[in-house]
């Protein structure tokens, strides 16, 4: 597969449904102290990539467990704006959720795609490391005391980084960063555990899909030259 046409390819990995914050990109350099380059067509994300990369040659994907972070101050800014009080294990729990679906929605989308997750390297194995961060819950399901009723505009925020590496040799293929903000209804709805999943799992599926299509891709493009 062409150099160009991985970075194409690439660029789907943060394409999604949600809607997305565009990055300047005409402030990034061309290429990064990795000498990854910069892929400029990608109107949604920060995607850096190895223009040599090969996709085609992974069958089987490592996924690490994503590491979550909420954003600067969130459970400061949500004590002093609701009645209800956010605690550290209410904290703690979200990051749980939040990290179990997001496992729980690559892992079925791969699978569904044909491909065979692994927990250690290997020549066909591409290892994929996310991070969630700048996680922006506006009105989190806490229970207190007494059972309250949140309302918000939107689910929220959340940014993903990822980085792929190529599993026996450690070096790093790609990295993206992709900002998804929930969108406003122009009215408040209520908000539940159920709904903040639900709005969650949508983000992450899009991701999950872009990259299925990115392996598809790579794999069909393989096959059509030889």
């Amino acid at each position: 597969m062409s150099s160009a046409r991985f970075l194409i390819i690439l660029a789907l990995i943060t394409a999604s449904s949600a809607v997305s914050t565009t990055w300047a990109k005409s402030d990034l350099p061309a290429t990064n102290d990795e000498g990854m380059e910069l892929v400029r067509d990608s109107e949604l994300a920060t995607v850096y990539a190895d223009p040599g990369v090969d996709l085609s040659v992974y069958n089987r994907v490592w996924l690490e467990e994503a590491t979550v972070a909420f954003k600067k101050n969130w459970q400061r800014d949500q004590n002093r704006n609701y009645s209800f009080k956010v605690r550290d294990r209410d904290m703690e729990r979200i990051q749980g959720d939040v990290a179990n679906l997001f496992h729980e929605v690559f892992k079925k989308e791969l699978a569904d795609g044909g491909y065979e997750l692994a927990d250690e390297a290997g020549e066909d194995v591409l290892r994929i490391r996310p991070a969630i961060v700048d996680l922006d819950v506006n009105a989190p399901d806490v229970q207190g005391a007494s059972r309250t009723q949140t309302y918000a505009e939107t689910a929220g925020e959340m940014t993903l980084n990822v980085e792929l590496f190529d599993s026996v040799t450690g070096d790093k293929i790609a990295r993206a960063t992709d900002r998804k903000r929930d969108y406003r209804h122009g009215w408040m709805q209520y908000r539940s555990k159920v709904s903040n999943r639900a709005d969650a799992e949508r983000v992450m599926k899009a991701w999950a899909e872009a990259l299925r299509n990115a392996l598809d891709e790579a794999r069909a493009s393989a096959t059509g030259s030889d």
